[in-house]
């Protein structure tokens, strides 16, 4: 389905003649981030300007999440702030988009406990957002309803980055897996892969404008293909096809599952020039028991198995993972064996997580008896054993040279030019600043745990 905008010029009017600003508020992982890019470029297309202060905007937009339950906290709790904004001012407006609206119970809570809330639109649901966006606007009339996720894919919406040399590409939505604790099948719908000629037009197209990094996003980017009838085409193929496209400097992406981390593309990783070396694969749990449980269709030797390829086809490719600690029913033996695979692993990143109970999930039904602070233990062990071996990975960089994207100054220091390795790794070094957004080869001097320093050669 192509985005269309019929209400384009009518709202463009109304928004210059009033002088509209957004701010976008975005809670979640990179595909809510790329949706927010999409609904900054809608905005940006009927003539709104973005506003960094939120105070100040007239439209509030909460992407929101729901993988874990803090998320809603965090929701609810913005919500006591923004209605101070609407109610001192009649052209403030507030949407709320994303996962979280994808959920009866919330769009219920919203309509009986928020009702300042403008707007609600659940995932998918983009190409309705201009027509709601109009009789808000023109007429005062909200719209806060329910409506199921849809197995539609919205192709040649209008997009905003942040950054003018890296971008994410969607490839895939939705997720077959059903993982035990995770809602994304719920409110994202089923795997619907993206044609291959719409993203490789995408690709050329953000290569004409400059860009050098492509980061490819799907809940499972290598189940991409699998959903098509009349055609072979995989991920492993979609990778070589960008691979060729003149300008792409840099290719990334996530997540992949280890069910679906075949040979090929191990190989394709290996024989490419641009796939960047770090390589990012959700192990969850260590514990081949407590995946089973969660339904992840994988072993603690299944994964073993991949890394050990995957280092074995390069020595200098990085793993980092997510990791779920306190997963119903999980044992001091089962948290031991989550910790041996990260002795062995030696992670260069690791996101994790304290189980968090989402409603409508298998998950919740289960037994949960670990005591929390039990769970927070387990959490402070993993982070004392992954930062041990921090230091080491690093130390083997040093005085290799790496081809790193100059993405700007340091936050910490604008007399200094940063940027990231292949493997994901912040490096800092002196440079002139017309080099922002050019590949450099940097030299690493040192490393300083969470970053390396170096120098460009």
């Amino acid at each position: 389905m192509r985005f269309t905008n019929s209400y384009k010029e009518k709202l463009k009017k109304i928004v210059i003649d009033k002088n509209l600003t957004y701010y976008i508020d975005t809670m979640g992982c990179s595909m809510s981030e790329n949706d927010s890019s999409k609904y900054a470029g809608i905005l940006e297309s009927i003539g709104f300007k973005r506003e960094e202060n939120e105070e100040k905007a007239n439209l509030i937009l909460f992407n929101t999440c729901c993988i874990r339950e803090n998320a809603e906290n965090t929701l609810f709790g913005r919500f006591g702030t923004v209605k101070k904004y609407k109610m001192n001012n009649d052209n403030v407006y507030i949407v709320v988009v994303g996962c979280m609206t994808q959920q009866k119970h919330i769009i219920e809570k919203i309509k009986k406990s928020y009702r300042f809330v403008d707007i609600t639109l659940g995932t998918g649901a983009m190409n309705s957002f201009p027509s709601k966006l109009y009789d808000l606007l023109k007429e005062k009339k909200k719209n806060i309803e329910f409506v199921e996720v849809t197995n539609e894919i919205e192709e040649e919406v209008p997009i905003k980055y942040d950054s003018k040399y890296k971008a994410s590409v969607s490839i895939i939505y939705g997720c077959n897996n059903f993982c035990s604790y995770c809602i994304v099948p719920y409110v994202r719908g089923r795997e619907r892969s993206r044609r291959p000629k719409d993203i490789l037009n995408d690709v050329k197209k953000l290569a004409k404008e400059g860009y050098k990094e492509i980061m490819l996003l799907g809940q499972n980017v290598n189940s991409y293909g699998n959903d098509f009838k009349d055609t072979n085409y995989s991920f492993p193929n979609l990778l070589q096809d960008i691979e060729k496209i003149d300008g792409i400097e840099i290719i990334r992406f996530m997540s992949p599952h280890p069910k679906d981390f075949s040979d090929e593309l191990i190989d394709v990783i290996k024989s490419s020039k641009k796939i960047a070396r770090q390589i990012h694969l959700p192990l969850q749990s260590g514990s081949s028991k407590i995946l089973k449980e969660m339904n992840r269709k994988h072993t603690k030797e299944d994964y073993l198995k991949i890394v050990n390829k995957l280092k074995n086809a390069d020595e200098n490719i990085s793993i980092s993972t997510d990791i779920i600690v306190g997963f119903p029913g999980e044992t001091e033996e089962d948290f031991l064996d989550t910790l041996d695979v990260v002795k062995k692993v030696k992670f260069d990143q690791i996101y994790m997580f304290i189980y968090s109970k989402r409603v409508g999930t298998r998950a919740e039904k289960m037994e949960d008896n670990t005591p929390e602070e039990e769970k927070v233990r387990r959490l402070e062990r993993i982070k004392e054993i992954y930062e041990k071996y921090l230091p080491e990975n690093n130390k083997k960089m040093i005085g290799k040279t790496y081809k790193v994207l100059v993405e700007g100054v340091s936050k910490n220091n604008d007399k200094v030019l940063t940027g990231r390795t292949s493997q994901n790794k912040v490096v800092i070094f002196d440079g002139e600043k017309s080099n922002i957004g050019k590949i450099v080869n940097v030299e690493i001097l040192s490393e300083h745990l969470w970053y390396l320093k170096g120098k460009i050669v």
